[in-house]
């Protein structure tokens, strides 16, 4: 069995940073890496747009994760030794089960040219990243794809179409360097009819692969003993590693707008509705995340058969600071959404709105499998 992965998506790092975020420790004000080093993390995991800013040269914002900006991020966190799971989105900006949407250069492509579309886009990115040093220990190929990618060629349930678009990638990844393992990654981890049905489809019809990955967030995903029982029944069924490549936490339900600058009409506002939260086993406080992360860690570290290998935490340092939000004008208009633009994911993240590190983040240190 693999280690127990200890992970953070750090996807703005360098947009935090260029927007003057700061980091503290006990008081002290520390490089974020130093920070997660402390507390045990071993892997980042990165995100990779394809080209994200519009025609004219627009950003769209949330960390601008073109290759250039992965490369950038890889580097740093490889030499200051971490793991680096890259993960593709095959989009120009966010893919998840609400929106899967073709880049733009292959706006007008069918089903055999995406296939090579993504084969070699995949083939050209992770060729470009290992050759700039950076250390990659996993590649996702895809993001949440429980309703398919690359609509609407992609989109459930047309399985033949979903498994040609994966499998190009996967294939593109193992003619590189085909000791990576690869992780297939769906949304709503405590759902297990959805992993089921797409894993039985998938199985029947496409490459191998390594991980399944999961998306648990409870505010939107069922109860822990809902990912649990889906996750002992999915390791047994497929007898593929276990990995939760999304997960966080709420720690307030206070609200973060003098942090932000922004008129209320340009704020996304929290992560969580109230209706939400009241679903929530654990409170959105301190000690509720330290209290959850505590059930959760030794839920994933017990699946069946040995087979639950470590968490991801989504996007843990993104705390509110003045022009870093999920997304820009320019990127409404590419996912036709009315908006608005600003950060929906302070109050879940392992910082204060000050950027003081949290006691959860003494969990995940002091948690040994």
């Amino acid at each position: 069995m693999s280690k127990f992965v200890k992970g953070m998506d750090l996807s703005t790092l360098l947009e935090m940073e260029r927007c003057g975020a700061k980091y503290f420790d006990q008081g002290k004000e520390m490089d974020i890496l130093d920070i997660m080093k402390s507390y045990d993390v071993d892997t980042i995991r990165l995100r990779l747009w394809n080209d994200p800013k519009s025609e004219t040269g627009e950003p769209y914002g949330a960390g601008n994760n073109d290759l250039a900006e992965t490369l950038a991020i890889g580097k740093r966190v490889s030499d200051a030794g971490f793991g680096v799971l890259l993960n593709f989105h095959y989009s120009d900006f966010w893919a998840d089960p609400g929106k899967q949407f073709k880049p733009k250069a292959w706006a007008s492509y069918g089903v055999e040219e995406l296939e090579k579309a993504v084969y070699d886009f995949t083939k050209e990115s992770l060729t470009a990243v290992l050759d700039a040093g950076v250390n990659v220990t996993m590649i996702q190929v895809g993001n949440e794809l429980s309703n398919g990618l690359l609509w609407p060629e992609g989109k459930m349930p047309n399985y033949d179409n979903i498994a040609k678009f994966v499998s190009a990638g996967i294939r593109a990844c193992r003619e590189i360097k085909a000791d990576i393992p690869l992780m297939i990654h769906l949304d709503n981890g405590g759902k297990n009819e959805l992993y089921r049905d797409w894993f039985d489809h998938y199985v029947e019809r496409g490459e191998d692969f390594d991980y399944i990955g999961l998306s648990y967030y409870p505010f939107w995903h069922g109860s822990l003993q809902s990912l649990e029982d889906n996750m002992n029944d999915i390791a047994v069924r497929y007898g593929k590693e276990l990995i939760v490549a999304e997960v966080s936490m709420g720690y307030t339900m206070e609200d973060y707008k003098s942090y932000e600058k922004l008129e209320d009409s340009e704020r996304k506002g929290y992560a969580t509705r109230q209706e939400l939260v009241d679903k929530i086993e654990y409170p959105m406080t301190v000690q509720g995340q330290v209290d959850f992360t505590k059930d959760f860690l030794n839920r994933v570290a017990h699946v069946a058969d040995d087979k639950g290998c470590g968490f991801f935490w989504w996007e843990p340092a993104w705390i509110p600071v003045s022009g870093s939000g999920w997304a820009t004008p320019a990127s409404l208009k590419y996912m036709n959404d009315p908006g608005p633009c600003g950060n929906e994911w302070a109050n879940q993240a392992l910082f204060d709105y000050k950027g003081n590190a949290l006691p959860t983040l003494e969990v995940i240190r002091d948690f040994k499998k």
